[in-house]
């Protein structure tokens, strides 16, 4: 017991002996006006800018449903037409609102789940009922696939590894809007459609790395640059209603296949290199 109470009496000693160096008052007053800038709230007017942002984003979900409407119609290209117009609202969206520091101007409005939405809508849901509808598949198998397309990209949607550190998609990043492009593209035998669309679901869930069109860091030039050469051939295939010749169908599938296959050819190569 003496034993336990003389230690005891040293840790306090010691505790006693410690010393705090006091914060420079320059840092002191540069954590304050940090605080001070978190904490007040934003002019009117930012707050609306900021609000605006959130309004453009959602206005993707409004042109998910217009383009809906054309798909019930059958109207095709008019339907990717729209899903293209989403596309473009997906892609400023983000820059817009980190340039007006949205999430603290407007703390109590998430972009990401907003952005996670519109884009469960465009980018899944539509290409999903154009994909069940168009009779591209085997009649039997379409109502199955078009049903396991939602489920696992809603899986995926949730999933916090979907991306990856250096700017990849983990597994098939749930792209149906491009994968019903080329369905209607190629216009394959509706066995063939089915497998293949069969194999996108099952890619989803295997961990191959997919680049980021737009925020890919390696080979960003070319990559960027054959994407606006891939959205030239899409408008004028769009245009055509997909009755396109045979060179800007094989350059809109190598453009594809570059964007998919690419990170994996270079990974393989310096496998063998190493």
């Amino acid at each position: 017991m003496p034993s336990m109470l003389n230690r005891f009496a040293r840790r306090n000693a010691a505790t006693v002996d410690v010393q705090i160096e006091p914060i420079p008052d320059s840092t002191a007053r540069q954590m304050d006006q940090a605080t001070q800038q978190e904490s007040s709230p934003a002019a009117p007017g930012t707050r609306a800018a900021a609000f605006s942002v959130h309004i453009f984003t959602a206005m993707g979900a409004g042109v998910a449903l217009i383009a809906l409407l054309e798909a019930v119609r059958e109207h095709w290209a008019a339907m990717f037409a729209w899903l293209g117009v989403a596309l473009v609202i997906d892609a400023v969206d983000g820059p817009i609102a980190r340039r007006l520091d949205v999430a603290r101007v407007q703390p109590d409005w998430s972009g990401e789940v907003l952005d996670l939405v519109v884009d469960f809508v465009t980018y899944v849901f539509v290409p999903a009922y154009a994909i069940t509808a168009s009779g591209l598949l085997l009649p039997l198998a379409a109502p199955l696939l078009g049903a396991g397309i939602v489920v696992s990209s809603a899986l995926y949607f949730a999933d916090r590894r979907m991306k990856t550190a250096d700017n990849h998609f983990r597994g098939f990043p749930a792209l149906w809007n491009a994968a019903a492009f080329y369905l209607f593209l190629l216009h394959l035998p509706p066995a063939l459609s089915s497998l293949a669309v069969a194999a996108l679901i099952a890619l989803t869930f295997v961990p191959v790395n997919v680049v980021h069109p737009v925020r890919v860091v390696r080979l960003r030039g070319l990559t960027l640059s054959l994407l606006g050469i891939w959205a030239a051939l899409a408008i004028f295939a769009l245009v055509k209603d997909f009755n396109v010749a045979t060179p800007v169908t094989v350059g809109l599938c190598a453009i594809a296949a570059y964007i998919v296959g690419s990170d994996a050819a270079i990974r393989l190569v310096r496998s063998f290199t190493a």
